[in-house]
């Protein structure tokens, strides 16, 4: 079989089950006459086109890194002015409430892929064909994955395994337990873990070691420290995976799916979206939404000034640390340098994302704003080692095995030994969450860091301890329950 990259796949939509509207305004599925068994999973082609349709899902998780970025300390929302898509600028104040459409957008697009793969695992043992356990585990590791999603923005969700939840069952169904999602979640990734090979003939579909990171940081996020030390340690030892040298070229387009990238979302410029569909683009959203206000000059194209990291972000880096001016743009010392022009937006700083701006000639068909090509970098190689290093010291396994992977990280950062952490037990915590904040800037991880390690109330202006852990279930979905459900704590 011809190798392919997944992000180049048509995407079939052959079942009005698999065309969950990406526009709804539940997380249930509608039943179809086109839905049954016996119209359905009668072939190979039959699931791989379902499993297609799973990953397709993965391409809406622009707004969880880009809103996940803005509600830390990171950055500001940014955009045309203080009103510019509401939903954002209230995550970034931390005054959002459950009518938030970005927060809706999240619950339902997460619980559309999580529905997608059910979908798959509902037939799973309809039919026998070769390799056929390689689509399931690719389909139970999408569903850990959309889980995850779900459990980090709104702890208790609607747990179901194997089964979609259609339409009806919402008024039977109650939110389950987050400690019984995580619980599901890692049985999903042990078994993905041990049945998925190491690389997939299609680039872009899951690995072993996209389900072991994933693991690992599952089980980081519940302070399962001995858990995730073994699981990383065994992929950060058995390959494939290691650090880009050059770490200017990690978020280039031409780089894409490098030794560095356990896991990335594949995104293409297919085909065009408007802004009453965005998820239906096949581009990274996010990637527009970063771009500088009117730019006009090289390399760069413009977007709309959104998720601008602060000054304290920028100065975070230490002068000669090589990731600074491959994270953050500094517009003003660039525009002085190449003779670019811009506007400024709402809570200019002066600083961009340059991880995710979109560059010129990237994007093709539709508007380059919202058509960009750049996957995201969903688990990179330096995120697992940062992971087993503050596994290895949290859990009071080994600081020394700690520093190793640490200073991995720091080796590249600065191209020398000389900043190598030499500290030990809480001293070395601190430099580790120092680290993740600094080379993970503009990836969507560090609100999520701050909450699972009880930091965010200490560092993100205008959280509210004991609420702004978790997000509101949007009122919607509680009103299509019949309002069974209570809201979380504090909305």
């Amino acid at each position: 079989m011809k190798a392919m990259n997944i992000k180049n796949i048509i995407y079939p939509m052959v079942l009005l089950a698999l065309l969950i509207s990406s526009c709804s305004d539940d997380f249930v599925d509608v039943q179809s006459q086109n839905e049954s068994s016996e119209n359905y999973f009668n072939s190979e082609q039959d699931y791989q086109d379902a499993l297609i349709g799973a990953y397709d899902l993965l391409q809406s998780t622009y707004l969880n890194v880009l809103l996940g970025e803005i509600a830390s300390e990171n950055t500001l929302a940014g955009g045309g002015n203080a009103n510019d898509v509401l939903g954002i600028q209230q995550v970034d104040d931390m005054i959002h409430t459950p009518t938030n459409d970005q927060l809706r957008d999240i619950w339902g697009w997460m619980f559309a892929g999580v529905n997608r793969a059910n979908f798959i695992l509902e037939f799973q043992d309809k039919i026998d064909f070769p390799n056929k356990i390689n689509v399931i585990a690719q389909a139970r590791f999408l569903r850990a994955y959309y889980y995850f999603e779900l459990v980090k923005w709104f702890g208790d969700v609607p747990l179901a395994v194997d089964k979609r939840i259609l339409f009806g069952e919402q008024f039977d169904i109650d939110r389950t337990s987050k400690n019984l999602v995580y619980a599901q979640i890692e049985e999903d990734l042990i078994f993905a873990m041990n049945n998925l090979p190491v690389s997939q003939i299609d680039t872009g579909r899951a690995t072993k070691g996209a389900a072991q990171a994933l693991l690992g940081k599952a089980y980081l996020f519940q302070n399962k420290f001995p858990e995730a030390a073994n699981v990383l340690e065994d992929l950060i030892e058995t390959g494939p995976y290691d650090l880009v040298v050059d770490y200017d070229t990690i978020f280039e387009n031409d780089n894409e799916n490098n030794i560095e990238s356990v896991f990335e979302v594949q995104y293409t410029d297919l085909e065009g979206a408007g802004f009453g569909c965005l998820q239906c683009s096949e581009g990274n959203v996010a990637v527009g939404f970063n771009g500088v206000r009117n730019y006009d000059g090289p390399l760069f194209d413009s977007g709309f000034s959104f998720n601008v990291p602060t000054q304290d972000m920028y100065n975070a880096f230490q002068s000669d640390d090589l990731r600074r001016d491959v994270a953050i743009l500094n517009i003003d010392e660039w525009a002085a340098n190449t003779g670019a022009t811009f506007s400024t937006g709402n809570e200019h700083t002066g600083f961009f994302n340059r991880k995710y701006l979109p560059r010129q000639g990237d994007s093709g068909i539709g508007d380059a704003n919202l058509t960009n090509p750049n996957n995201y970098r969903a688990i990179r190689f330096a995120d697992v080692l940062l992971m087993a290093a503050e596994a290895f010291n949290r859990g009071n396994i080994s600081d020394d095995q700690a520093r190793t992977y640490l200073n991995r990280v720091r080796r590249r950062a600065f191209g020398n030994l000389l900043n190598d952490v030499s500290a030990s037990g809480p001293a070395l915590t601190t430099a580790i969450y120092n680290e993740r904040k600094l080379e993970l800037v503009g990836e969507g991880h560090q609100f999520f860091d701050l909450v699972r390690t009880n930091r965010a109330a200490s560092q993100i202006p205008g959280f509210t301890p004991n609420k702004n852990e978790v997000f509101p279930i949007p009122s919607t979905e509680i009103a299509l329950t019949g309002n069974r459900w209570t809201q979380n704590q504090g909305y």
